[in-house]
């Protein structure tokens, strides 16, 4: 596996693990963003935690099994 391919795997851990700690400390700053309000209008402000919890999880998830099996 090349060089880049481990920073690519290893972005999406970063990222995933940010919007998991953002979701899990429920970040003002990170739910104000457009996108976000996307999902909170839709899902309201739990859900959208949930959401973006499960993103970060799924992220992380994707990262490690790429760093295993790629």
């Amino acid at each position: 596996m090349s060089p880049a391919d481990y920073f690519i795997f290893a972005l999406f851990i970063a990222l995933g693990g940010f919007s998991l700690i953002a979701a899990m400390f429920n970040f003002e700053w990170y739910f104000q963003t457009s996108a976000a309000q996307n999902f909170v209008r839709w899902f309201g402000r739990i859900g959208a935690r949930w959401f973006y919890a499960l993103l970060g999880l799924l992220l992380i998830l994707c990262g490690i099994l790429g760093m295993i099996y790629w």
